[in-house]
């Protein structure tokens, strides 16, 4: 590629060529953090190597629930992105850009919001919309445009499927013990999601990044890539089942099962969420987008091979997920020392804090938490039982607390693959191939973001 000009292209150029060398494969990445979380843990935690690999052994499997509902909005919002009336929407949109900075903008945009609805669903959109527009454009650099629809994912945690704030939505004892009784009460969704700072702090991100992807687009040396390569065959007039006229097929191409599952899906949420009073979590989303894609797939059978599809995807998840929760349980872990590697970091966060500071503090803390611990399962078992009693002695609302580990669990996603590999599964890239654009938008989101935790704290 070609950035000779301005300073913004030749950083852009110098961000890119740096990671293409350095970073290594996501799965290397995760077991490289592992060995810097155990070799950290055992001098600032007083821990012996054998503490360590007990902490990390016993961890690997303790998120497989958690695990399990990331893998199900992952699925289900790529089964739903897939579905012909999605798909022929975003084939509509892809013919609206005029110029190749116009669809790197569009796809940011497209891509944030989605993201900020569904985090599943928005990661996947983001990534067929750029297809769609490469097949359409030879004018677009490839890499960029995926590196685009990734970097919407900023705001997940800021949006409506954001883990965290959906937990403090969620009534029962768990919540008071996951932070240590400084929470009783659910917090709702008014003074996390909806919040008028966060929502400012979002629209900002949203316009940060749109302009710094565009900027990014060089003039010169544009990678494109071969339309035939992008295409995503459609196999179901070639299924047997949908010509062959049997009890089985029948229930196989059956509409009305498709709705009947749906309504109870629809009537299940209502009673939770409109009679029962209950919040929004994390179930609630995966049966809309569940619901969803059994109606505009039309059958179950269409459904199930959307499905089985979009699994592959979540190939990467499957298999990194329990290292980075072994990476948790070192980052937990107790050992004789009574303290460990997580308590350290928020400990130190806290002491350096006030009012004003502790929001954005928190959330530089669980930046770099991230990078060990990407999961917003994880930063709330770390984070939850210490920063909300210290918040709470420091006057901080809980909300903004809450909003503070989601948006630093947030940000350094642009940097860390783990969450990238369903999108790049898709592109058909590797991770270094749109890291070094991700590092960009980092530094721009995180000033964005630090502006907002300070100007929520007043």
């Amino acid at each position: 590629m070609d950035y000779r000009g301005n300073k913004w292209s030749q950083m852009t150029r110098f961000c890119v060529r740096m990671v293409q060398r350095w970073l290594p494969d996501p799965f290397i990445f995760a077991i490289l953090l592992t060995f810097v979380a155990a070799l950290v843990a055992m001098p600032l935690c007083r821990q012996t190597p054998l503490e360590v690999v007990e902490h990390w052994g016993g961890g690997v499997w303790n998120l497989l629930a958690f695990a399990m509902q990331m893998a199900l909005i992952l699925v289900c919002g790529s089964a739903l992105a897939s579905a012909p009336v999605i798909k022929r929407a975003i084939g509509a949109m892809a013919c609206l850009p005029r110029s190749a900075p116009a669809a790197i903008a569009l796809v940011t945009v497209v891509s944030a919001i989605s993201c900020w609805l569904n985090w599943g669903f928005g990661l996947i959109v983001g990534v067929v919309f750029a297809k769609a527009i490469a097949r359409r454009r030879n004018d677009v650099d490839y890499r960029l445009l995926i590196a685009s629809a990734y970097s919407g994912f900023v705001v997940w945690h800021a949006g409506v499927s954001g883990s965290i704030p959906l937990t403090m939505a969620t009534p029962g004892e768990a919540l008071a013990m996951a932070t240590d009784g400084a929470l009783t009460d659910p917090v709702p969704l008014a003074r996390t999601i909806f919040d008028w700072h966060n929502l400012v702090t979002v629209l900002l991100v949203i316009i940060g990044i749109t302009i710094a992807n565009t900027l990014m687009h060089p003039k010169q040396g544009i990678l494109s890539i071969d339309p035939a390569l992008l295409n995503d065959n459609d196999d179901r007039s070639t299924d047997p089942r949908s010509t062959v006229k049997t009890p089985a097929s029948r229930l196989e191409q059956s509409k009305t099962l498709s709705w009947l599952v749906a309504l109870m899906l629809v009537a299940y949420l209502v009673i939770h969420l409109a009679v029962r009073g209950a919040n929004l979590d994390l179930g609630g989303v995966i049966m809309i987008f569940l619901a969803l894609g059994l109606v505009l797939h039309s059958t179950p059978v269409n459904y199930v091979r959307a499905f089985g599809k979009a699994t592959t995807g979540a190939a990467g998840i499957i298999l990194q997920f329990p290292f980075y929760a072994g990476i948790m349980g070192i980052v937990t872990g107790i050992g004789d020392s009574g303290i460990s590697l997580g308590g350290v970091m928020a400990e130190a966060c806290i002491r350096i804090s006030n009012p004003i500071t502790y929001p954005l503090l928190t959330f530089l803390c669980a930046a770099v938490l991230n990078l060990f611990v990407p999961s917003g399962g994880g930063h709330w078992a770390v984070q939850a039982p210490v920063m909300f009693t210290a918040g709470a002695n420091l006057g901080v609302d809980p909300g903004l607390t809450g909003m503070a580990i989601s948006w630093g669990d947030a940000w350094t996603n642009l940097i860390q693959p783990f969450w990238a590999l369903p999108a790049l599964a898709i592109a058909r890239l590797d991770a270094k191939d749109i890291m070094g654009y991700c590092l960009i938008d980092l530094l721009v989101t995180g000033v964005i973001i630090c502006a907002g935790m300070l100007v929520w704290a007043l």
